[in-house]
């Protein structure tokens, strides 16, 4: 406020009254930051009665004359002007205030709460420029008994107040427990007498008139400083008194409240404010100081100190002081005092702080938020079946837009901001954790093979020393949404709130998460700030409450029930033969498929036993592990039977102790369902009469067989595959169809399946990419091994590919050159610092598409020898060159592949490659032309293989008989590669 010279009329704000007669008056508007000016104003020549002292008393109606001029005109705007100065009483400022157009000191004498003090000859010339009005209006009150000149008899007496020792300067034997007790959570009134900080206020609670700190409950703001080393209080402020004390008169002590704020004023010289400190205050000041409010006691800290919540009035309006400072960035939210709280109000203040700290408001303007290993996940929503419920938080859910059957279908989705009792682990002896059991079979129940919407929300990356995965592992990322039920059951929507369709990006349905919560089974995570959260934080929040208050679940005193379940499948063979007969004897045993192992075995769980079994289908057998419609055959039984009610009817026990017999999902036969798919094939060795509806899985085979499908593709009474140009009788193969995309020397290649799913997806990963600038030397620092993306040198392309060579020092130049192979081609190269960029874990965490294969029973010369660039162009010309698809039959998987350059990192195929419109194969052309020759054959192999390779060998034989290529000079001598170590002469004498 500018400096405000006698008679000069200013505009402001009532922003507390002290006494009947004194107001503190602030600006309206202010140049300069933080809170602004202020000035005391006495009204000029009133002299109101005087409030109680430190051990003494209230004059007659100095409460009531204070509580006049506090309702009349608090947080008012006013008009006034300083009349004059009494530099005798530090030099305090007597003035008149209007408000509107009615005189403050008129009215407060109008109605006889304060008297007019006489012009006397130590005053002389400072008065008010309205004293005779006032000695007019005086003498009304007096006449009428108005205020302090009450002619009631005992009115004097009775309008002193009984002050309890706190209100007047003795808070020794204060008790702030025994005043807890009495009031907790119960509103209490009281009238703000002094604001400390911005956080902190002194209130004189109402009607006992109790003078008590309260500390805002659940936040702290800036501090205004402390106090002296010495800890003195300093009493430096004016007296109450108007005009000038009479000669030799020793002052009155000071009331508790101006100790209070004397003491303040000393400690903020002492030690300077915390940024935005003055403005916390000042915005506390401007809401509550001088003003009703309510309080509600929350707890006491162990100073004694209560801690409360504190609500004031805006109009109509009930406002909570300590959200709107955290709100505004003026306060912080504080754990331990926010404990004391109601859920909700915690809640409230959490987000709000969090969202100030986003918005970087004024207290919150530098901050930088933790490193956190969450990312947020966007537009990766989709619906799906549920397939499995690994766990109470945990499902994994076979997306629709992926055809069925396919083993990229599922996804394992982890419910976002819950932990549910672990599940444990039993090959390391963990034992499930109390309503771990019970969490998961209260979502498989409502989930398995029902349709649900998820909303994926973040991502997070999980390392070893989490505990998340087994020693030795590297970090995994987990993928966090949430699960919607379209169609949930009665019970379930009567227990949580079904989401409109119209609400926001929530889709309809149940949220799966939610109504766990609700149940007491499981807790919400407490996120730190920035972490990524569900988007339904709050629905979450809400249910776990009301799980507490129903004491359900884990937050039951009750322990949870106990399960004793005999696993036979860790037990010996021996215990599992004991279970026969009971089982046989039951017929028909409901079971639940807890685990499918392969496409005709599995785990069951049969609860009228409480035990569980291995379980395989009488005469049916699907490819095993690592054999072609191996994992298709897996994902089809995981769909259709994994976690399902079905039932068993057991035949025998074979000698591993695994079951045999029929089962059933419904009303269907499940071995039909992978017969007809052609998923596997009857294995009736013993004869079929002992297998239940043996008929049934005959028919279904045979439709398989006439449809040639998967395992049938190439049936025709006895299957075939060609070779060369002769057909011959072999067992059943994989056949791929591929596109080349890479040529290596030695007869190996590079080749991508045509058709599969994964490219396509990939590819529109790669396309949606915003690909930034090069990223700035030192923050990036890619080493052997990892995922990055690289710009291919002939078509500028962004690609994923593994670095295979990196500088050992960190990148010193944007032009330093590492070696990569992009893993979806099979391509190598060097290219630049400035052309490789990270790339976000959803995309580099998918395999490889591209797999290393090579000609199979030929051996190529490598491109260092001879007729070996001619056999690389040859293979580049029919394959690339030609832009051809082909089919690949694989002969052999080779598994020992290691990081050798351009080996790739995996399996690699032996395979025979016929183009789609050849009639001879790639390996037996370049047999023909002289620049391959055939493995040597060992002495015992295979009819089928022995079959192949004697086609080959007539191709080969044309070869050497024309003098074609590497036989030209004639027979080619066998490499030590070929050749059998010499055999060691017999022992003894010669």
């Amino acid at each position: 406020m500018a400096s405000a010279t006698e008679n000069q009329w200013l505009k402001g704000r009532v922003k507390a009254v002290t006494s009947g007669d004194c107001l503190v008056i602030t600006a309206l508007t202010h140049n300069r930051p933080g809170a602004p000016p202020e000035k005391t104003i006495t009204l000029s020549s009133l002299m109101a009665p005087k409030m109680a002292r430190r051990g003494g008393r209230d004059e007659p109606f100095a409460w009531e004359s204070k509580e006049f001029l506090r309702k009349l005109c608090i947080g008012k705007e006013v008009a006034f002007k300083v009349d004059y100065k009494v530099e005798a009483i530090a030099g305090r400022e007597f003035g008149s205030v209007f408000l509107g157009n009615q005189n403050l000191a008129k009215l407060v004498v109008q109605n006889g709460w304060a008297k007019v003090r006489e012009q006397g000859q130590q005053n002389q010339g400072k008065v008010s420029p309205y004293i005779t009005e006032l000695l007019q209006l005086q003498e009304l009150a007096k006449q009428e008994g108005f205020g302090c000149f009450s002619k009631v008899p005992g009115a004097a007496e009775a309008s002193i107040r009984d002050l309890p020792p706190s209100a007047i300067g003795d808070a020794g034997g204060f008790d702030a427990m025994g005043l807890l007790a009495a009031n907790k959570g119960k509103p209490m009134e009281g009238i703000v007498e002094q604001v400390r900080d911005g956080s902190t206020i002194r209130v004189y609670l109402l009607p006992e008139f109790q003078f008590v700190q309260v500390f805002v409950a659940g936040i702290q703001s800036p501090s205004m400083g402390r106090r002296n080393a010495n800890g003195n209080v300093v009493e430096t402020v004016p007296d109450e008194s108007n005009g000038d004390a009479p000669a030799g008169e020793s002052r009155g002590p000071l009331t508790s409240a101006q100790r209070l704020a004397a003491s303040a004023a000393a400690s903020s010289v002492e030690v300077s404010a915390d940024p935005f400190a003055a403005e916390a205050k000042y915005f506390t000041e401007h809401r509550v100081l001088s003003r009703d409010v309510r309080i509600v006691l929350e707890g006491v800290d162990k100073f004694n100190n209560l801690i409360g919540s504190v609500h004031y009035s805006d109009g109509e309006a009930v406002k909570d002081l300590g959200l709107e400072l955290v709100e505004n960035g003026l306060a912080k939210y504080v754990e331990w005092s926010a404990n004391m709280m109601e859920e909700e109000a915690k809640r409230k203040l959490k987000a709000a702080e969090l969202q100030c700290k986003k918005d970087r408001v004024k207290m919150w303007a530098s901050y930088v938020p933790p490193a956190t290993n969450s990312k947020a996940l966007h537009d990766q929503n989709f619906t799906g079946k549920v397939v499995e419920v690994v766990s109470g938080d945990c499902v994994v859910v076979a997306d629709d837009a992926i055809p069925y059957g396919s083993p990229a279908a599922e996804r394992r989705v982890n419910l976002s901001s819950i932990r549910c009792p672990k599940m444990g682990n039993p090959r390391r002896e963990e034992k499930p954790a109390p309503y771990a059991r019970e969490a998961r079979e209260f979502l498989r129940q409502r989930l398995i093979g029902k349709q649900v919407i998820v909303q994926m929300e973040y991502s997070r990356k999980v390392t070893p020393a989490e505990g998340a995965t087994t020693t030795g592992a590297a970090d995994r990322v987990m993928d966090f949404g949430s699960v919607f039920i379209p169609s949930p059951a009665k019970g379930d929507t009567e227990e949580v709130a079904v989401a409109s369709a119209i609400s926001g990006s929530q889709p309809a349905g149940v949220n799966v998460a939610e109504l766990l919560l609700s149940r007491g089974f499981g807790n919400v995570v407490r996120h730190r700030d920035f972490e990524e959260r569900s988007n339904h934080y709050d629905a979450l929040l809400a249910a776990e409450s009301r799980a507490l208050s129903g004491k359900k679940g884990i937050h039951s005193a009750k322990e949870a029930p106990a399960m004793h379940i005999t696993d036979l499948t860790v037990a010996a063979a021996k215990k599992a033969k004991d279970f026969l007969p009971s089982l046989q004897r039951i017929r028909r045993i409901p079971a639940v498929v807890e685990y499918v192992l392969s496409g005709h075995r599995c785990k069951l769980y049969i609860p009228k036993l409480t035990c569980s079994v291995a379980f395989a289908f009488s005469g049916v057998r699907c490819p095993g592990r690592g054999e072609p419609f191996s994992d298709e055959a897996i994902s089809v039984m995981r769909r259709r039977i994994m976690q399902r009610d079905v039932e068993i009817e057991v035949e025998t026990v074979d000698r591993t102790g695994t079951f045999l017999g029929s089962m059933w999902e419904g009303r269907t036969n499940v071995a039909t369902v992978l017969l007809e798919a052609g998923l596997a094939k009857m294995q009736t060795s013993f004869g079929a009469d002992r297998i239940v509806e043996a008929h049934i899985l005959e028919q279904a085979e045979r439709t398989a067989k006439n449809q040639k499908l998967k395992i049938w593709e190439n049936y025709v009474e006895g299957q075939e595959v060609t070779n060369g140009s002769t057909t011959v009788e072999t067992r059943q193969k994989e056949t791929l169809k591929v596109a080349v995309t890479e040529v290596l020397g030695g007869g190996r290649f590079y080749v991508q399946s045509v058709g599969d799913q994964r490219i396509a997806s990939i590819q529109n990963q790669l396309a949606s990419l915003s690909v930034k600038d090069a990223p700035i030397l030192g923050s990036f620092n890619p080493k052997r091994g990892d995922i990055v993306l690289a710009q291919f040198s002939l078509d500028n392309s962004w690609n994923r590919a593994m670095i295979v060579n990196a500088p050992r020092e960190a990148i010193q130049s944007p032009d330093e050159k590492l070696e990569v192979f992009y893993i979806d081609y099979g391509n190598q190269e060097f290219v630049p610092y400035s052309a490789i960029r990270p790339v976000d874990p959803s995309v580099s965490s998918a395999p490889g598409l591209a797999q290393l294969c090579r000609l199979a029973y030929i051996k190529v010369p490598s491109l260092e020898e001879d007729f070996g660039p001619e056999a690389g162009e040859y293979l580049h010309t029919v394959t690339l060159g030609s832009g051809k698809e082909f089919k690949a039959v694989i002969e052999e998987r080779d598994t020992s592949g290691g990081k050798a350059k351009g080996q790739g990192t995996g399996t690699e195929f032996a395979v025979t490659l016929i183009a789609v419109d050849e009639e001879i194969s790639v390996n037996a052309a370049m047999l023909q032309e002289g620049i391959a020759r055939m493995e040597k054959r060992r002495r015992f192999e295979h009819k089928d293989k022995q079959a192949v390779l004697d086609a080959l060998e007539k191709y080969q034989e044309e070869a050497r008989k024309a003098r074609t290529g590497i036989w030209q000079y004639g027979d080619v001598e066998s490499d030590d590669e070929d050749t059998a170590p010499a055999r060691k002469p017999a022992g003894g004498r010669r």
